[in-house]
């Protein structure tokens, strides 16, 4: 059974049980207003009978005309002593059956009044009993006919709206389930359109401000950040092949040159072997930088409470080993910070080797540690103005930058890590020279 028609079927039933419990209640409340009507009747009846002579009146020779009881044609009376013996009846016509122990006991003044209901083979009757005085109880019954016909009809009326009701509620179900489950509709539709072409780009665009709308609306970001994503992963891959295929035909030349015994000159062949040296390095560092961003977006690292300036620390005695030509100079204040340790020591890494390979020997870099804020300084030939909006893009090196070692992603792994932790991290240009990286991480 789909969704769409539980919700049809859960509308109607619904819709259905409050049409059949209003018509139940409307058949009670007609029953007892009837009924009241009747009882109305019979204690007026009986206030009118009231005031006739009472049995052993001098005045009132008991026993003379036979339908002073009621005085009304449609209600039957009679008077009954304790003993249940009729003292008078209308129309001369005593009903014994109607003489039940409980008239007795009002006519000894044991029961107070009552109504009603005899039932026979014949009739249903309605009875009102009161006392009448003298050890007298009065009797009236009235015939129910008249009121079980206008409640046959009355639950034939019923039953034909209950019934109308049930179609009507069917059909409202239908519309509303088509009209709820519209929004639903479009994102299933969606989905499969997406599963089928895998084509990211589709939306289900839904407006409102219902549960629904901001399901397609989530799903339409879920979307959006997947295509995003997809399309970041294809770039990579599509720059990574570029940057591979480069230093990978230069290998194999110098290797094919080798195989052939060339260049015969041994200056010429030991600058050769450098150069394959050389590129074996860059390989190295692009395919260790392909890994470590890979890892990244495949993966969250959790974060740990961690103090920034220990990390810049065990960063510079790897710095100080692998370049012993520059000179490093290290101002930290305790800077307590929250992040994952492994991806802020790379990105402090990449930064200080970023200044270092820009270093000429025995040149300053400045490594700076407060308010959750590492700054690299360096004193080479810093950045060119046309270079600067580029420099944390992936893959992208500098022409000056092309005979150093690099695969061109150590920056934008900067700039990834900064955003992953809430931070940012910015160039600056001094005016003496150089170049001042400053890298800062959120939620300190």
């Amino acid at each position: 059974m789909s969704f769409r028609l539980r919700v049809s079927l859960l509308t109607a039933a619904a819709v259905a049980v409050a049409a059949i419990g209003a018509a139940v209640a409307m058949y009670f409340l007609v029953q007892n207003q009837l009924l009241d009507q009747v009882d109305r009747t019979l204690a007026e009846a009986a206030t009118t009978a009231n005031r006739g002579p009472r049995p052993g009146d001098r005045s009132f020779p008991f026993g003379g005309r036979s339908d002073v009881v009621s005085g009304r044609q449609d209600i039957f009376g009679q008077l009954v002593d304790a003993n249940g013996n009729v003292v008078r009846a209308d129309f001369g016509q005593a009903v014994t059956a109607l003489v039940v122990p409980e008239v007795r006991e009002v006519a000894a003044g044991r029961r107070q009044e009552f109504f009603a209901t005899a039932e026979s083979s014949e009739a249903r009757l309605r009875i009102y009993v009161k006392p009448f005085g003298n050890g007298v109880a009065l009797e009236l019954a009235r015939s129910l006919d008249d009121i079980d016909g206008a409640l046959a009809q009355t639950r034939v009326m019923l039953a034909e709206f209950a019934f109308a009701a049930v179609l009507l509620a069917a059909g409202l179900g239908a519309l509303v389930g088509r009209a709820a489950l519209a929004p639903v509709k479009r994102l299933t539709a969606t989905v499969e359109e997406v599963t089928r072409t895998r084509d990211l780009s589709r939306r289900v665009a839904a407006r409102g401000r219902d549960e629904l709308s901001r399901l397609a609306s989530s799903f339409d970001a879920m979307l959006g950040q997947l295509e995003t994503s997809l399309r970041s992963q294809r770039q990579l891959v599509a720059d990574a092949s570029h940057e591979l295929r480069t230093p990978l035909t230069s290998l194999r030349t110098n290797l094919e040159l080798l195989e052939r015994g060339q260049p015969a000159d041994p200056a010429e062949r030991q600058q050769l072997l450098a150069d394959l040296v050389l590129q074996m390095e860059r390989l190295t560092n692009l395919v260790g930088d392909l890994i470590e961003v890979a890892r990244d977006e495949e993966m969250p690292v959790p974060f740990e409470e961690l103090r920034l300036d220990e990390v810049v620390a065990e960063v510079m005695d790897d710095m100080r080993v692998r370049y012993p030509r520059v000179r490093f100079v290290v101002s930290a204040a305790p800077t307590p910070v929250r992040g994952a340790k492994v991806r802020i020591a790379r990105a402090i890494t990449n930064l200080v080797d970023n200044a270092a390979k820009w270093s000429p020997a025995g040149a300053l870099v400045e490594v700076t540690v407060a308010n959750g804020e590492v700054s690299v300084r360096d004193h080479g030939p810093g950045v060119a103005a046309e270079d600067a909006p580029r420099v944390f893009d992936r893959f992208w090196r500098s022409d000056n930058a092309r005979h150093l070692p690099g695969s061109g992603l150590g920056l934008s792994i900067v700039k990834d890590v900064a955003e992953s932790h809430g931070g940012s991290v910015t160039l600056e240009r001094p005016s003496d020279g150089g170049a001042r990286f400053r890298l800062r991480l959120g939620g300190v």
